[in-house]
């Protein structure tokens, strides 16, 4: 029986020891809508979810999961980039994850690309509460992510550690390029500093 989780898992894991029901967070790529459930399941009926993509095939996937659930009401669908989170969600957001890549049985040309990604990475590090959490699930491998993956591990080592927490679990014996699992706890405002 395998105990230690890929880096999805772990990244389910770490979300459920920060976000508690009422809670405002973010999926920051819907796609398939797995990630939206499960955090719409964890902040329940007080709570709410924003719940990016640029695709209305996961837009449309994910509305239907959430309608069957019958917690369609907990989530706010948006078709825009993550990198415009800013403009549709306000402060105190205690949770945004990301999962990298492209849509799960979709056209991998359409992917998230590395300057978009640090956009939308530094508006949610400003979005996030104190004690709050992001986690980016990095795929890569085979036809895409790899530029994507240097340039996102390159800007998270010069996050301040002073404001922010940066951990990477990497599986270092598994071929075919694991994915890698990013979580940033955010320790104080950057306004204290």
């Amino acid at each position: 029986m395998q105990t230690i989780k890929n880096s999805l898992g772990q990244s389910h894991q770490y979300i459920k020891t920060f976000v508690k029901e009422g809670d405002t967070v973010v999926d920051a790529t819907c796609g398939n809508g797995n990630d939206t459930i499960f955090l719409a399941q964890l902040v329940g009926k007080a709570g709410k979810v924003f719940a990016f993509d640029i695709q209305d095939r996961a837009l449309t996937k994910t509305n239907k999961k959430l309608h069957d659930l019958k917690i369609e009401n907990r989530v706010s669908l948006i078709k825009d980039g993550h990198e415009n989170m800013d403009f549709h969600v306000d402060k105190n957001i205690k949770a945004v994850m990301f999962n990298l890549g492209y849509l799960p049985g979709g056209n991998h040309n359409i992917s998230t690309k590395a300057d978009t990604t640090i956009c939308a990475l530094k508006k949610a590090m400003d979005l996030l509460v104190t004690g709050g959490i992001i986690t980016l699930v990095i795929y890569y491998g085979k036809d895409s992510g790899f530029d994507e993956k240097e340039k996102i591990l390159t800007f998270l080592e010069c996050i301040n550690q002073k404001k922010f927490i940066v951990m990477k679990t990497d599986f270092i014996n598994q071929s075919n390029c694991p994915p890698i699992l990013v979580c940033i706890e955010k320790l104080r405002n950057t306004l204290e500093i």
